[in-house]
């Protein structure tokens, strides 16, 4: 067993409004230059509007599907109390809560270890575009 080793680094993120954009290749890269053979790497989403999910990266209509049933779950109709940034903002919120703002995911061989479908994805829940900031962290040897 070699020397247990950490790095960080901040991710910055671009987004188009809401939807899933595949951040996969991103995030392997980073951790793959890392030197690493075994370890474990938080991806952690910054905000309280946008949020991570790992799902299915081969068919397109995947994505489609599960931002229509987030916005059947969490309506931008319904009369929320916190409408501060716009009928959008309490259902990204929501949303937020639905998928969640971190992920762990293993580190083996030198690579992440996401099954042969599996994408890293990160959720925009408002409209507008927006620049998001994620913290990787990856520890191992």
């Amino acid at each position: 067993m070699g020397i247990m080793r950490q790095s960080a680094t901040e991710l910055v993120i671009a987004t188009q409004g809401q939807g899933l954009l595949e951040i996969t290749r991103d995030i392997s890269r980073w951790a793959t230059e890392q030197g690493m053979v075994t370890g474990l790497l938080t991806v952690f989403c910054r905000h309280t509007s946008a949020s991570l999910t790992i799902q299915e990266n081969a068919a397109p209509e995947v994505r489609g599907d599960i931002t229509r049933w987030l916005a059947r779950i969490a309506p931008e109709n319904a009369s929320y109390a916190h409408d501060d940034e716009g009928p959008d903002d309490m259902p990204a919120h929501l949303k937020s809560i639905l998928t969640g703002v971190s992920l762990s995911i293993p580190l083996i061989d030198g690579h992440l270890a996401l099954g042969t479908w599996q994408g890293i994805y990160l959720c925009e829940h408002r409209r507008a575009p927006h620049r998001r900031r994620l913290a990787l962290h990856l520890i191992g040897d």
